[in-house]
């Protein structure tokens, strides 16, 4: 196989260089030619939609790529193929407006009624350019280039292998994926038709009907008790909730009863205020020398209490004491 794979290339050369040369032949046709290329058209979306339908998808398998061993020895053509390189370019001479189907059959026609003498002359030729290709393959095979060309081939063929066993596990999936799919809509069916009218399917007081019926009453139990662990614990919150509602309100209530209390502080402290900027308005202590207002009363009061502690200033002590004797708290 890996000779035929090495050596392939010059013969399915040939074969492509007689194709293009007839498909050339053939594009010259205006009338008959496109009847023709719209039947192979046709054709070939036929053959593309059947193997898209057994592939099972929208898309056009690849074929592989073969590697080709460019440096093998050319591989040697038939006698009908030498034949058909002799003989194509007159026919597409003779027959400019036939299409390429017709001049292949003229040539293959030609090819069956040649003359024995003649058929053999390619022949022969043909034989010795098998024997010059086999000599010359077996030259090939002991150089460094096959070699290499097995190494690549090898490594192609390992790769191609990876790909399929992808190729394989993916097909692999998608129909386990379409498997599930199909046993669950089936399921799902199911289920749905155990229900008609709300009559179940399944025969009374049999076995799988005590079973279900079973397992319906193990269910509504776990239901109902699942319902009063809630209703517990709803229970539960509820207390807690008026019990913060309660705490709330009596934190409002004190609240409010601080405001009022502080609003009596603030209006008795400014009595004093008051009271103590009427009696020592007369009275500057020494290191202020601002005029004693409603402002800095605070400021004073705290500096004249620091000079009384240290009695240093006795006639100011006095004083101090002759207008305190004049305050009046009652107000």
């Amino acid at each position: 196989m890996s000779e035929n794979n090495g050596s392939g290339s010059s013969h399915s050369a040939a074969v492509n260089g007689i194709i293009e040369d007839l498909m050339g032949g053939a594009s010259n046709n205006d009338g008959l030619s496109n009847s023709h290329n719209e039947k192979i058209t046709s054709k070939k979306k036929t053959s593309v939609s059947k193997t898209n339908s057994l592939s099972g998808s929208g898309k056009v398998k690849k074929r592989k790529t073969i590697l080709r061993d460019n440096a093998a020895p050319k591989q040697p053509l038939t006698g009908y193929f030498r034949f058909l390189n002799d003989r194509r370019d007159k026919c597409k001479t003779e027959n400019p407006t036939l299409p390429f189907s017709e001049i292949t059959k003229q040539l293959a026609a030609a090819w069956n009624v040649l003359p024995v003498g003649e058929k053999q002359q390619y022949l022969d030729a043909a034989e010795k350019d098998k024997e010059r290709y086999s000599k010359e393959f077996e030259e090939y095979k002991k150089t460094d280039a096959y070699k290499t060309f097995l190494q690549k081939k090898a490594a192609k063929k390992k790769k191609d292998q990876k790909k399929d066993q992808k190729k394989d596990k993916k097909f692999d999936t998608d129909v386990d994926s379409v498997k599930t799919k199909n046993k669950k809509k089936k399921e799902s069916k199911k289920k749905k038709e155990k229900v008609d009218d709300g009559t179940f399917e399944i025969p009374i007081f049999t076995q799988e009907f005590l079973e279900h019926n079973k397992q319906q009453e193990a269910d509504l139990r776990e239901l109902r008790k699942t319902t009063a662990d809630f209703e517990s614990q709803n229970s539960v919150l509820e207390l807690h909730i008026e019990r913060l509602k309660t705490a709330i309100e009596r934190l409002e209530v004190d609240t409010n009863e601080r405001k009022d209390y502080n609003e009596i502080l603030q209006a008795h402290l400014d009595m004093l205020r008051n009271n103590f900027l009427s009696c020592f308005a007369h009275m500057p202590l020494p290191d202020m020398r601002d005029i004693l207002t409603a402002d800095n009363i605070d400021l004073y009061v705290e500096k004249l209490n620091s000079l009384l502690e240290t009695r240093i200033n006795l006639p100011l002590c006095n004083a101090v004491i002759s207008a305190a004797s004049q305050l009046d708290f009652s107000k």
